[in-house]
């Protein structure tokens, strides 16, 4: 005779049956399949424990006791996994980590961008914006913009505010930067703002008198560094081949002036790129940068025009990622201090109690609550990606425009509210489980230029592939080798 089994049912079952047993209760928290060997457990707070494989299953059937494992029992409970007393005694501990995580959204929007022109003298292939010639005078922000964006930056609750300028190439439209820095600055009195300026540039068109007006007002400069010569000027191109020259010559000339450690280098990977990680770490260590930032293309603008440059898989990425980063973990165990950022930004959520900056990696995503973009034309985008996908036709992410709208409008009106139903992974369905979801960000916009929504299909997710996998990968390296955590805590403990 067959045993007869119990026939599922979707009914709700007695209280009974979700009562706790044993000597504890478990509290939120998540878990990953790590290796084959381990598996991950991460509470609510990001604490985290790497345990032998079947823990999760002893833990979760209250199958634990202090007395036959002490250490497991007590890390659990310092890591908020489980408590053994009614009250929760120390509640108001785990909500002050929790609103540490999310600090970032108590002075609310940092970051203004102001995209000062559309003129470039670069006609890079993975360009992210409709750039137009260098002699286009009517693609350089009005001053009464100029001025209308920066009122709105004042407005900010934030006492630390920054002001971007982007292009473009922003140094085209240099008087327009300068109205804006002293505008800013004499306001910023006025407002009791602390400003950091931040000017994006390749450098091409700086000038002896630019770099003196950058040191008196202590701007910082960022510009593209995308490799050796041969990278940088396949990638980024200009009449002359010259680009890579003129971008090393101003760094050697901008670190004179404005100081060295205020000039700092971001690189795009194209497909060409991706055959060469070790030679791409190797000239920022030749250029004498403690840090690489390896970014991936973003699906945007001239970038998707030109797919056999710039159009490959994740995974190709993934294995692109994964051979710098252990180049960068040889130079450090030969003494060498060298950062990759992404890591970082992941590793400081993971290794401290502290929030990050960085918008893709927040939730609430950075959109609005962090960042903010003021276009040439007046127009207002919830972020640089947006930004981005409208100079491609598509204004899903335009907030308003400075002519038409007040600052609530932009800030707190419909757009941004509907932005908002997206942005928080706490509530999007396969973020919500995931074991990294303490570590990881919600981006709308990269979901709706792929999938066709803000919300995104996380199973098909290029943005979640990554992150998992980086994510994943980290965990790893710092259980396989504990001289590769130090390494990593050496990069938060050195990261602002």
């Amino acid at each position: 005779m067959q045993p007869t089994l119990e026939r599922a049912t979707r009914k709700f079952k007695d209280l009974a049956v979700y009562a706790p047993a044993g000597s504890y209760t478990l509290l939120p928290f998540r878990f990953h399949v790590l290796t084959p060997e381990k598996e991950l457990l991460v509470s609510e707070v990001g604490d985290y424990l790497l345990v032998p494989r079947g823990t999760v299953a002893r833990v979760v059937g209250r199958q634990l006791t202090y007395a036959e494992e002490p250490d497991l029992y007590a890390d659990l409970l310092a890591g908020f996994f489980i408590t053994d007393s009614p009250e929760l005694p120390l509640l108001d501990v785990l909500a002050t980590r929790y609103r540490t995580k999310k600090a970032f959204l108590e002075h609310f929007t940092a970051l203004h961008i102001f995209v000062v022109t559309l003129r470039c003298e670069h006609t890079c292939h993975y360009c992210q914006v409709s750039r137009v010639t260098a002699d286009k005078n009517a693609f350089n922000m009005a001053r009464h913009h100029l001025d209308q964006g920066i009122a709105h930056m004042m407005r900010s609750p934030n006492p630390h505010v920054t002001m971007e300028f982007q292009g473009g190439e922003a140094l085209l439209a240099f008087e327009v930067i300068q109205y804006g820095v002293e505008e800013a600055e004499r306001l910023a009195v006025r407002h009791d703002k602390q400003i950091t300026f931040v000017i994006c540039t390749n450098l091409a068109v700086l000038t002896d008198e630019i770099l003196l007006y950058c040191q008196q007002h202590n701007i910082l400069l960022s510009t593209s560094l995308d490799g050796p010569a041969f990278i940088h000027n396949a990638n980024r191109h200009r009449p002359k081949r010259n680009s890579y020259e003129l971008t090393i010559q101003g760094i050697a000339r901008a670190r004179e002036v404005v100081g060295y450690d205020r000039v700092s280098a971001l690189m795009t990977t194209s497909t060409l790129s991706l055959e060469h990680p070790l030679a791409i770490v190797d000239e920022y260590v030749a250029q004498g940068f403690a840090n690489v930032f390896l970014r991936p293309i973003s699906p945007y603008g001239f970038a998707l025009r030109h797919d056999r440059k710039n159009k490959y898989a994740t995974d190709a990425f993934l294995t692109f990622y994964k051979t710098a980063l252990a180049h960068i973990l040889d130079y450090n165990f030969r003494g060498h201090f060298l950062r990759e950022d992404y890591a970082t930004i992941i590793l400081r959520k993971i290794l401290t109690p502290f929030s990050v900056g960085y918008v893709d990696l927040q939730s609430p995503a950075g959109l609005v609550n962090s960042v903010v973009v003021f276009n040439y034309d007046g127009a207002v985008y919830a972020s640089d990606e947006a930004r981005m996908l409208a100079e491609m036709g598509d204004v899903t992410f335009k907030l308003g425009h400075l002519d038409t709208h007040a600052y609530e409008e932009l800030f707190y009106g419909p757009k941004a509210r509907e932005i908002a139903g997206a942005w928080a992974n706490e509530a999007l369905a396969g973020c919500s489980e995931c074991a990294f979801q303490p570590y990881c960000g919600a981006d709308p916009v990269l979901h709706h230029a792929t999938q066709g929504d803000m919300y995104g299909h996380r199973p098909t997710s290029v943005f979640c592939q990554k992150n998992m996998e980086i994510i994943r990968y980290l965990f790893e390296l710092m259980d396989a080798d504990p001289r590769i955590e130090a390494i990593f805590r050496s990069w938060v403990a050195d990261f602002t």
